[in-house]
């Protein structure tokens, strides 16, 4: 596998699922542990690791609070402070990551983020899931004229579309369910080809599900052109993402299972899967191929993606501009607000109502 995205990525005539290894923050900061991932998600069969470019006011206000993750109730915007590293840390992980033969990607969270990838050279760019909304954020990578992969948890086909209009046809949709770990029994995997068929790009997938092989394997069956899952050195790490994460082993095993997939083709592979799981469970995770929100994100949907919010306080009749708004995870805390897509309209707008610090803009407000 070459070492630029823009080659590797998935096209519908493609046989080979490109396999990227979610590293995320697992490396805690610790250059050394990000080279070590790396190692690990070669030695293990990935073509790709991705990481991710954190900078803590791109993605939260600092009032969000604790939130619920894998690990526990965290103050998340102090833990993405404290995941914050410069461009020469990158730059290095990218470096290491191509000297062994893998793709580099890095998912951006704002437009600071997407300046320091394209200063590294990057040939393509991962959007998270909350951030398919983030339609300012979308803008500047299509920009860049890259390929993009958009994952699409927390989402309807109508917020895929959008997003779809404003990035191009150079992308890959990466069905997705944000719930960690996710349900394999909601996955919904028929939704593929549909998805394929209907927006007319490759369909891959992001997957949280705890099993190695029955939903990755399945999706494979289905046409995924790629599958990306979250790898760590151990699960007992205390990264955000590392107790669903794969260890090495078993991201390997999952690697070899994809790969005897691709060989086997469609029926094969279902009759394995149903041998090996049953075929009720099989049934399950196949699903009716109707797009929808799954039942363990339903009550993400306007929370864990982004709205509008305040920066700071905006008193009543202050101008709505760049720097007293901003569109942020709202988590579980804040206030929701309107829909990023209404960012620009309310610039130069006047507040109708007095705005505390991190609550989200409503109709309400202006």
């Amino acid at each position: 596998m070459g070492s630029n995205p823009i080659s590797s990525t998935p096209r519908p005539d493609t046989k080979r699922c490109f396999i990227i290894a979610e590293a995320g923050t697992s490396h805690a900061g610790d250059l050394g542990h990000a080279r070590e991932l790396v190692d690990a998600a070669r030695e293990a069969g990935a073509d790709c690791v991705k990481f991710q470019a954190v900078y803590a006011e791109e993605i939260l206000h600092p009032l969000t609070g604790t939130v619920e993750l894998p690990t526990g109730r965290v103050p998340l915007y102090d833990r993405f402070l404290g995941l914050e590293r410069d461009a020469a840390f990158y730059r290095a992980v990218k470096e290491h990551t191509e000297r062994r033969g893998l793709v580099f990607l890095c998912t951006p969270f704002g437009i600071r983020s997407v300046a320091l990838l394209e200063g590294l050279g990057v040939g393509a760019y991962k959007v998270a899931s909350p951030e398919l909304n983030h339609l300012p954020l979308l803008r500047s990578v299509a920009a860049t004229g890259k390929p993009v992969y958009l994952s699409t948890g927390v989402s309807t086909l109508g917020d895929i579309e959008r997003a779809l209009q404003i990035v191009g046809r150079a992308a890959t949709v990466m069905h997705c369910i944000t719930a960690y770990p996710a349900p394999e029994e909601q996955y919904n995997l028929s939704v593929m080809p549909n998805l394929a068929a209907v927006l007319g790009v490759p369909v891959g997938l992001s997957d949280h599900s705890r099993d190695p092989l029955l939903v990755p394997c399945l999706a494979v069956a289905l046409g995924a052109t790629c599958v990306e899952k979250h790898l760590t050195l151990s699960r007992a790490a205390p990264g955000l993402d590392d107790p669903i994460a794969l260890e090495p082993r078993g991201f390997r095993e999952m690697a070899g299972a994809i790969r005897r997939a691709e060989v086997e083709g469609r029926e094969a592979t279902v009759r394995r899967l149903a041998d090996g799981y049953g075929e009720a469970r099989v049934r399950a995770v196949q699903g009716d191929g109707v797009k929808r929100l799954a039942q363990a994100e339903l009550s993400n949907y306007g929370r864990t993606n982004r709205s509008i919010h305040a920066r700071r306080a905006i008193a009543r009749g202050e101008l709505y501009s760049e720097e007293n708004i901003a569109i942020l995870r709202t988590e579980k805390v804040l206030r929701p607000g309107l829909d990023p897509g209404l960012y620009e309209r309310l610039l130069g707008r006047r507040a109708a109502l007095d705005v505390p610090s991190g609550e989200g803009i409503t109709w309400e407000d202006f």
